[in-house]
């Protein structure tokens, strides 16, 4: 069963092609983990990989529209899924209206144990990442690990 998730849109104080570029190179979100997160994950420019309690959980970049989308698909997950980040222009040159979309095949029964905590991990990804924009680091992530100024609270 094929189930969609869209996360909360959320304005992150950094122009689209900034966010887009922090992004686009999968690398980046293995070096923005907390330091207890990363065992057992490694990246390259196109594609992630985890081995998360055993399971193990691929991704790759399907489509990059620049500074506006990027598409991610499983590879060798347990289910398939896709993953679409969104990079919009707000009107303002220096912010972005983000939010993501999600869709997975589930069966029922897993649909009705994770669903809530899908909706909520997706909006907490919003949440987190317009706090990084702000300067409001969340616990356990490291500041250098960013792009250069990304959090550094000062909006371009």
């Amino acid at each position: 069963m094929n189930t969609r998730y869209t996360s909360k849109h959320g304005t992150v104080s950094r122009p689209p092609y900034e966010l887009y570029m922090s992004m686009a190179d999968m690398r980046n979100f293995l070096r923005m983990l907390p330091e207890d997160k990363k065992q057992g994950v490694t990246a390259d420019f196109d594609s992630l990989d985890a081995t998360i309690q055993g399971f193990h959980i691929g991704v790759r970049v399907k489509t990059r529209v620049p500074y506006s989308l990027i598409e991610i698909e499983d590879r060798d997950a347990p289910f398939h899924f896709n993953v679409a980040l969104h990079f919009d222009a707000t009107g303002h040159p220096a912010q972005t209206d983000f939010f993501i979309e999600l869709s997975a095949e589930i069966n029922l029964m897993l649909k009705m144990v994770l669903g809530s905590k899908v909706q909520g991990a997706l909006d907490k990804v919003v949440d987190s990442l317009v706090d990084i924009s702000e300067g409001r680091m969340p616990e356990g992530f490291d500041p250098t690990q960013f792009p250069s100024g990304f959090g550094s609270g000062d909006a371009s």
